[in-house]
């Protein structure tokens, strides 16, 4: 491909606005406020007594009690590791289970501080996911409920459930009914737990209440197959992939284990045996998976049905009634095309559709069975239990409420007051109702309006199970006691039920006993012990089934093109999109601050959603980024400010759900505005599309954007890529070395001495090609190596702390010029509607000429002998010569004491928070630089343990935690020293290249070039 081809981070690095010229003028931020030093201002000096004091104070010895105590006598079995063998300063490992993925938990002590991935998961292996990473600092949310309560007045357990009790016996005395409201519940010892309430209390319907649905495909496959499953798919055994709307490496059912699969097909491994698979993507806003797909094409909500209707008729070769040309030439074109490559790779295609909508959902059905996708990249006989939600059934549950005819119901991991589209039909109706109990943690937005709050026991201190898919079966122990007063909600099931069983680590355990144990070849004791170990057991696949789709489409296409008209638009008015963040999801983890604070992929927005709007039409309106306006759609609005986004459909806008929390920590409260009440009820599902009027307020929000926070000056060696056909005639195409007369830059300097490296020499590979920009990373570092929050503010002065971050480029798609003049402009906006993107992982690149080292003046940041740039934190003086002399724009200055400064109360000041810390490492204190350490601590551990063992150390017996967590494997670590380490022949790939290497600072993380399979499409 070009060189010469221009890559930007943001809109006001491709325009040079004068505030990012501005901005960019000086290395720094801004200097440290003379007032603050003058007068200490909370920003270091001594903890103030109180403080310590705090810290020392009931929090901590609740937690420490928790973490300590002999109960419960049913112990948990550590990972490959005896209970006894506690020892300060060494962590056990725990397995438990997160939504179905069998994970690890990190304790030390007592105190969970870290979730890994279970390498043997077999969803993810060992892959976790930015909400995973960041669910152990829950465990430590000072604002979590300590006890039950009654009215909202503490009461105890015993109270509650005479309560309970009594209550329940007069409504089933009435006759009246009671219901059971949860989001999707894929444990078998919960649902059996359940079941038996039920056997109880006849009356008692258990309805399943997801927030974000897929009912549509659930319902789909119930009209077209007869099996109402959510199916499970392989898109590892796809060679061309085809996505409307489905954001599957994002938020899209099971996205770890999609990306997972996804990379297999176009990592380095899959390029040296000359195989990439095609994925083409049609969507309104840019997501994450749609910012990966080698052609992505804007398509508006109103336009996606017909554009199914025309690849049916390419692939089918007919015509259905009502069929249309479409008005997105774009598309019409694109959709021609693909239509001829998935025929091609028929058996080996898939097609998947984000929309909840069971006829468009139908559509995609038939399109997958001409295909032949059935039983090869689509399981409808292994299918998918990780949603399982009934709209229907939930909208008649409202409807029951508001006829009085509930007597009792039970919130369970459900907050519709918050999440459900008519949130005050709920709430009318539930003062209609005698009993209203939630398990939540929080006081939230449904609890509040309950008279009972049991509030169950968080996942790391409960036992429970998981199947997130047929045949695989995950289990979940504690970790720690629990922390406050609370209990499983299913022990709070059996108590007033009066089950035989009384405890639900009785319960679970021989439902395992019974059932689950011999489905993995274990029984007894023995075998109990063994899954505790291991974590999960595995059936195997039942075998793959012929499906015949026989169903007439004449009435789904016209259903379709009724939706279709009802969303097109005129006068203005614009179609609204609306889609779950990366990082919040469905707003359940809003008072989380690493997940707040992370960047969004795409946008790199912290702390907020926003109206994404394309630049074209931020022009014609005259908006700038920032501009609150008003939405009004569904009967609803609210105000939001606006965001320029490049790759944007015209005439369309998207918005983010899961903001917007009213009753929730401090942290998430009224963080963002709530979206959930522009959805509507469409042919009995939820549907996340409607038609909006913007208004102009006139005011103006600045978002928190990190995206230009480190520009490293339009320099065109940081990214390099090639097309597929590119790479299959030379694979050194993108990389500089194509020719063969790539430049050593490894020659002896005057200003660094060569440095030995004896034994070891730590290095690092991302493939480009495997990262997806999930920012995953970024948790798991902030989790290891203690790097702190900084709240919304601190972001905006561009003072994020994160050690490695995910820096997201745009390209255009031609290789002309890419700065905006008066005479192009227009043309360069609709350019913007079809940028490429490329995500490249950014840390501390421990340079063997590193810059920084030669202009520290008290030798705080020194070379190893190892190959590592060290930092030592008590020399240095925050000079940040280092900062200033570093092209990658890596090292942080920490400019507050974040852990212990009042003004950071909400993020991580207080007494429960600092406990998730990692001992092992430093929290760093104001004034000093800070950055990547290839997470020493686990270097050192790796050495001494194989010291131990009186053995060699073995490449793979150290991972970073960026590594760890990162489900497409995308980073590999280890001694360059060892040609046969994976980490080196990574580095021996023809792809490798290494950022800003013609400055001759010889970093030592190594990159493969971006392969994109791009065809005719493009051109």
């Amino acid at each position: 491909m070009d060189s010469n081809k221009k890559y930007w981070k943001g809109l006001e690095e491709l325009n040079k606005t004068p505030e990012f010229v501005e901005l960019n003028k000086n290395e720094f931020a801004e200097p440290i406020p003379i007032e603050d030093v003058l007068t200490g201002g909370g920003l270091g000096g001594r903890t103030p007594r109180r403080d310590f004091l705090k810290a020392l104070g009931f929090g901590v010895g609740a937690v420490t009690l928790a973490a300590c105590q002999k109960v419960p006598v049913h112990k948990s079995i550590p990972y490959l590791i005896k209970p006894e063998d506690v020892v300060p300063g060494v962590p056990n490992y725990y397995t438990s289970t997160y939504e179905g993925n069998a994970i690890l938990v990190k304790t030390r002590e007592g105190r969970p501080i870290k979730i890994e991935g279970n390498p043997n998961d077999l969803l993810s292996k060992g892959g976790v996911s930015a909400q995973a990473q960041a669910s152990v600092l829950d465990l430590y949310d000072v604002n979590r409920l300590k006890n039950p309560l009654k009215d909202g007045a503490d009461l105890s357990w015993n109270g509650v459930d005479e309560f309970v009790k009594a209550e329940l016996a007069a409504i089933k005395a009435s006759g009246k009914a009671i219901r059971i409201i949860t989001s999707t519940i894929s444990s078998p010892s919960s649902l059996a737990v359940i079941a038996d309430f039920v056997t109880q209390f006849p009356t008692t319907k258990h309805i399943n209440y997801d927030a974000v649905s897929y009912t549509g495909i659930i319902q789909a496959n119930q009209n077209s197959f007869g099996k109402a499953v959510l199916p499970h798919y392989n898109f590892d055994k796809a060679d061309v992939i085809v996505s409307f709307g489905a954001d599957f490496l994002g938020t899209w059912i099971s996205p770890e284990e999609f990306t997972r699969q996804y990379v297999q097909n176009r990592n380095s491994k899959s390029l040296q045996n000359k195989k990439m698979s095609r994925h083409i993507q049609f969507e309104t806003g840019m997501s994450l998976t749609g910012s990966n797909a080698d052609v992505r094409i804007p398509i508006k909500p109103s336009e996606e049905g017909p554009a199914l209707i025309a690849l049916y008729n390419a692939v089918s070769g007919s015509t259905l009634p009502g069929t249309k040309k479409l008005s997105n030439s774009n598309a019409e074109k694109a959709i021609a095309i693909v239509s001829k490559e998935l025929i091609a790779a028929k058996g080996k295609a898939l097609v998947v559709a984000g929309s909840n909508d069971v006829a468009t959902q139908v559509l995609v059905n038939a399109i997958n069975s001409l295909l032949g996708s059935y039983g090869t990249t689509i399981d409808l006989e292994n299918p998918s239990y990780q949603y399982a939600g009934n709209d229907a059934e939930f909208v008649e549950f409202v409807n029951e409420l508001n006829r009085g005819e509930v007597g009792a119901v039970f919130f369970l991991n459900a907050n519709p007051v918050y999440d459900y589209f008519k949130s005050q039909d709920v709430v009318n109706g539930l003062k209609k109702t005698r009993l209203k109990v939630s398990f939540s943690n929080f006081s939230d937005e449904t609890a509040s309006l309950c008279n009972v709050i049991a509030p169950a026991s968080y996942y790391l201190e409960s036992w429970g199970d998981n199947n997130a898919l047929e045949g695989y079966y995950t289990i979940q122990q504690p970790a720690i006691n629990p922390v406050y007063d609370t209990r499983e909600a299913e022990h709070s099931f059996l108590v007033w039920s009066d089950n035989a069983t009384k405890d639900y680590y009785s319960y679970v355990k021989n439902n395992w006993d019974k059932n689950l144990l011999a489905k993995g070849g274990l029984s007894g004791q023995s075998g109990w012990e063994s899954l505790l170990q291991t974590g999960f057991v595995k059936v195997a696949d039942k075998p793959a089934g012929s499906y015949t789709f026989s169903r007439d489409l004449n009435a789904v296409a016209q259903t379709i093109l009724d939706h279709s008209t009802a969303l097109t638009t005129d006068g203005g008015k614009f179609e609204v999109q609306l889609y779950q963040s990366v990082a919040m999801r469905d707003g359940k983890r809003a008072n989380n601050p690493w997940l707040q604070e992370l960047p969004d992929p795409v946008s790199k927005v912290t702390w907020d959603n926003y109206a994404a709007m394309s630049p074209s039409d931020m022009k014609k309106l005259g908006y700038q980024g920032g501009d609150v306006i008003k939405v009004d759609a569904n009967g609803y609005s609210v105000t939001l400010p606006v965001l320029s986004q490049p790759g944007q459909t015209q005439g369309t806008i998207s918005v983010a759900v899961g903001y917007g929390r009213t009753k929730v920590g401090p942290v998430g409260i009224n963080v963002g505005k709530n979206a959930f009440p522009f959805f509507s009820l469409r042919n009995g599902t939820f549907q996340t599309s409607a038609v909006a009027v913007l208004t102009s307020t006139g005011e103006n929000s600045p978002l928190a954007q990190t995206q230009t926070h480190h520009s490293i000056e339009g320099r065109n060696s940081i990214i390099k890529e090639a097309t597929f056909t590119e790479y299959l005639k030379n694979p050194a195409a993108g990389s500089g070395k194509e020719g063969g007369d790539h430049k050593d830059y490894n020659e002896n300097s005057l200003f660094w001495q060569k440095y030995d490296h004896p034994q070891y020499n730590w290095v690092m590979a991302i493939d480009l090609n495997a990262c997806t920009g999930c920012g995953a990373c970024v948790v798991a570092c902030n989790a290891e190596n203690n790097v702190p929050v900084v709240g919304k503010d601190e972001v905006r002065r561009r003072r994020e702390m994160h050690w490695i971050r995910i820096d997201r480029y745009y390209s255009f798609n031609d290789n002309g010029e890419t700065s905006v003049t008066k005479e192009t402009e227009i043309a360069k906006l609709e350019d913007l509607d079809h940028v490429k993107v490329v995500y490249q992982p950014m840390l501390c690149q421990h340079c063997e000429h590193a810059p920084c080292e030669t202009v520290c003046p008290v030798l705080a940041t020194v070379h190893s002998s190892e190959g590592l740039n060290h930092m030592a934190y008590n020399r240095c003086v925050g000079t940040r010569y280092c900062a200033n002399n570093c092209p990658y724009k890596v090292r942080r200055f920490n400019w507050f004491n974040y852990w212990n400064d009042s003004r950071f109360d909400n993020y991580l000041n207080n007494e429960h928070t600092q406990l998730v810390l990692n001992p092992d490492v430093t929290t760093r204190f104001r004034g000093v630089m800070e950055k990547c350490s290839m997470c020493i601590q686990r270097i050192q551990a790796g050495k001494l343990k194989a010291k131990i063992e009186k053995r060699s150390l073995k490449d793979g017996d150290i991972k970073m935690a960026c590594q760890q967590t990162c489900s497409a494997n995308a980073i590999v670590f280890g001694n360059s020293n060892d040609p046969d380490s994976e980490v080196s022949k990574a580095l021996r790939s023809e792809r490798t290249y290494y950022v800003l290497e013609e400055l001759n600072v010889q970093p030592g993380v190594g990159y493969q070039t971006k392969i994109r399979n791009i065809s005719e499409l493009e051109a």
